[in-house]
């Protein structure tokens, strides 16, 4: 049996009643094509394939890399590498060119899994590049990250990641899940989200990295004034005189991406 290895982050899932919930929110079928980050042991993996015609499994454990290809399951694909490296769009572009190429109706790629709490925020920024390629993500997280994750303006956990993939994704979280579900239990409680790629996005390359630097600068210090985090860039945007006495949790993704098209005008 393999041991769960604290330096990749690993907490295999256990529980069959949130397992099944889980599969049942990423509603496999023959249309869709799986990409699974961090297969773990197969508590997703198994019921997945048995409604996919194939998936496709990350894993950097090369023991858990050896035991997947023991397996010898029909329509498993498995990649050994990182998540942080891994090039979603090249795999969602490849697969879209395969459905072109035998003429089958374009499946819809989703990627899922239950990611490493200790890579979880710049696994999600990496997985951003390939958006416009994927139906949906469904992920189990640590449940602060979740909340995180889907908060609204106002709220103390609004931050620099709420306004950065809410500007890219509608968000929901979908189920809450105790550390007893995992063996070993973590330390922590954790959820999982839906992901769905926004249709109206519609920000260039030069606009998100203005959003990445607008963003940076209101949250740098969360106490303070906006017109004291964004003075450098004052001039540059157009700010109300409640905005500039508010501080960066308050103001809305709108109104941030607003300012980030600002800057490049």
């Amino acid at each position: 049996m393999h041991q769960a290895r604290k330096r990749f982050g690993q907490h295999f899932l256990v529980d069959d009643s949130i397992i099944q919930a889980i599969v049942r929110a990423i509603q496999p079928s023959s249309q869709l094509s799986v990409i699974e980050i961090g297969p773990g042991l197969g508590a997703l993996t198994r019921p997945l394939l048995e409604r996919l015609t194939h998936l496709d499994l990350l894993e950097i454990d090369r023991d858990l890399v050896a035991y997947w290809h023991k397996q010898n399951l029909s329509g498993l694909h498995v990649i050994e590498g990182d998540a942080l490296h891994f090039d979603f769009r090249s795999w969602a572009k490849e697969i879209k060119k395969q459905d072109d190429t035998t003429q089958v109706r374009a499946r819809a790629c989703s990627i899922v899994g239950n990611l490493p709490y200790n890579i979880s925020s710049p696994l999600l920024f990496h997985l951003i590049e390939a958006a416009d390629l994927v139906y949906e993500q469904v992920f189990m997280l640590q449940a602060e990250v979740v909340e995180r994750m889907v908060a609204a303006p106002q709220d103390s956990a609004f931050g620099r990641l709420s306004v950065m993939l809410q500007a890219r994704y509608h968000m929901e979280q979908i189920l809450e899940v105790p550390p007893d579900a995992f063996d070993p239990p973590p330390r922590v409680n954790s959820a999982v989200v839906r992901m769905i790629p926004r249709p109206d996005f519609a920000l260039s390359p030069e606009q998100w990295h203005s959003l990445e630097k607008i963003t940076t600068l209101a949250f740098a210090q969360r106490r303070k004034m906006l017109r004291g985090n964004l003075e450098s860039v004052l001039e540059r945007i157009s700010m109300t005189a409640e905005e500039k006495t508010s501080r960066a949790q308050d103001i809305s993704v709108e109104r941030y991406i607003e300012w980030a098209k600002q800057l490049l005008a």
